[in-house]
């Protein structure tokens, strides 16, 4: 059974085997933890992300996947980056945040990786209330068949430690 730890902090600074980009589409970059990730991690990895795009990606990467990168200079061995639900978008965001989560898992299993950190994915500039996603989170990890040992979730201010402390204790 995979082990929950909640953290409240930067995702940049953890020493996992795998980070967890809330990535935009391109893969290119972007603000809040995409931007910080490549910002910290360095050119490596936006060179990663563009061969991606031109090998894999052309059109860029659809809601609900993920694929990995190397972490370049963060002290993760790989990023997984997933691009989430923009919240008054998607008819159903539950689901498609729900396989955010259970793509970035199946792709640390093929990595082989026992330790994975998650952001809040899609609670920033994509607008999906904390408390919500808290709980979509919580229940797709809990739910999911991983090899994974630790998902350790990296929330930025109190507010989201809250929402996901809450949605442990009621999963």
């Amino acid at each position: 059974m995979t082990r929950i730890e909640l953290v409240e902090g930067d995702i940049t600074h953890e020493h996992v085997d795998a980070i967890v980009n809330a990535a935009n589409a391109t893969l290119l970059g972007g603000g809040g933890v995409d931007g910080a990730i490549h910002r910290r991690g360095g050119e490596t990895i936006l060179d990663a992300c563009r061969d991606l795009r031109r090998e894999r990606y052309p059109e860029g990467l659809p809601v609900g996947e993920a694929v990995a990168t190397t972490a370049g200079d963060l002290p993760a061995r790989w990023v997984i980056h997933t691009v989430g639900p923009v919240y008054r978008r998607e008819r159903d965001p539950a689901s498609l945040l729900a396989r955010c989560h259970l793509a970035c898992l199946r792709v640390a299993d093929e990595l082989g990786a026992a330790t994975v950190a998650f952001p809040a994915i899609s609670t920033g500039a994509y607008g999906y209330p904390v408390r919500e996603a808290a709980a979509v989170a919580i229940d797709a990890v809990q739910d999911a068949e991983t090899k994974v040992d630790e998902v350790r979730f990296v929330l930025f201010g109190r507010e989201a430690y809250r929402a996901f402390d809450e949605a442990l204790e009621t999963g």
